[in-house]
């Protein structure tokens, strides 16, 4: 992990934190005593894509270790330059399937909202690093037609809360949305995609937790952890409210060349989300979006992963190994 002098930052609350997030390659670099790996960051793909992390997602990462898995994730590389055949900027669909403003139904009896374009930390493998959001926000303008959309169409019962990352608006704002899905008689189900127990534990507030233990809703977070070190004492501690607060935990991960790629890497995150108590549920095949086929792992060395994993642990903590597939009326099951 860094030196405790450089991550010993003590910041107000998620919010301040979230405003300090470090958004220059060369000071992430510094931080983690890499400065000589300047000659690897990727100018061009900043432009479109920049940089953002938390000083809470740095500390977890290991002082000196160019290939250090969290940096993985979040630093960019030249290679995101390489035009690979088969990458494309929307890789699964989303545009296609806009019902209406920041709304995306593509399976039955769920219906996804692009909450917001923001999230705290910029994962270099992120399916959405190309979506216009700012086409396709419901809470710009259109929040109300948004409702009525959900209201009119009686077969969702599931309401899924994306982005960007939802937990990057603020308590008020989700207390708001949530209060009004609840008037909806059909909708039964929140689900929550989110990164920020992870990255920014202090997002896990008072405020947080009261909404969600209030609500007339089942509420899911499905927190994608990538790697075991994501989790340490503050993010389970965290996890431990949220379960408390009535939440189901689900852990969504993305396959990906340098993170976990390997059998001992994946046992290790199933574990920890076990010692967490939260279910390992699916592992992802790489979204093939334009700018991350450095990432990419071969179908059949997951099919052999989960085979591995399977022979050294009870079968609820082996996630089904799946790819999401445009116009397929669920994820494709692998594994």
């Amino acid at each position: 992990m860094i030196p405790q002098s450089q991550a010993d930052v003590i910041f107000a609350d998620w919010q301040d934190e979230l405003s300090h997030a470090i958004k220059t390659p060369a000071l992430l670099l510094q931080m983690l005593g890499l400065e000589d790996r300047l000659q690897a960051i990727d100018a061009e793909s900043l432009k479109n894509f920049p940089l953002r992390v938390t000083q809470s997602y740095i500390n977890k990462m290991h002082y000196g270790d160019v290939s250090d898995p969290l940096l993985r994730q979040v630093f960019p590389l030249i290679d995101e330059n390489i035009e690979v055949e088969g990458f494309s900027a929307d890789p699964v669909g989303d545009h296609l399937a806009i019902s209406s403003p920041g709304i995306l139904h593509k399976y039955q009896g769920r219906a996804l909202l692009l909450t917001t374009g923001a999230c705290a930390i910029h994962c270099r493998y992120c399916f959405r690093r190309h979506f216009p959001y700012s086409e396709s926000n419901p809470l710009a303008s259109q929040w109300q037609q948004s409702i009525a959309a959900l209201q009119k169409d009686s077969s969702i019962r599931e309401v899924i809360f994306s982005g960007g990352d939802p937990l990057a608006l603020t308590d008020t704002k989700l207390a708001a949305m949530v209060e009004d899905l609840e008037k909806i008689p059909h909708i039964k189900r929140l689900r929550i995609h989110t990164r920020l127990p992870l990255v920014l534990p202090k997002r896990v507030t008072k405020n947080l937790l009261s909404w969600i233990s209030n609500s007339t809703l089942r509420v899911v977070m499905v927190i994608h952890a990538n790697h075991a070190n994501e989790i340490d004492a503050e993010t389970a501690e965290a996890l431990l409210q949220l379960r408390n607060a009535g939440c189901e935990l689900l852990n969504q991960a993305v396959f990906l060349r340098g993170v976990n790629d390997n059998a001992e890497s994946l046992i290790a995150l199933s574990e920890r989300l076990s010692e967490v108590q939260v279910v390992p549920y699916y592992l992802h095949l790489l979204d093939k979006v334009k700018g991350a086929s450095h990432f990419d792992v071969a179908e059949q060395q997951g099919i052999e992963l989960i085979a591995a994993m399977r022979r050294e642990l009870p079968g609820y903590l082996v996630p089904r190994l799946v790819r999401e597939q445009q116009g397929e009326a669920s994820k494709t099951i692998i594994a």
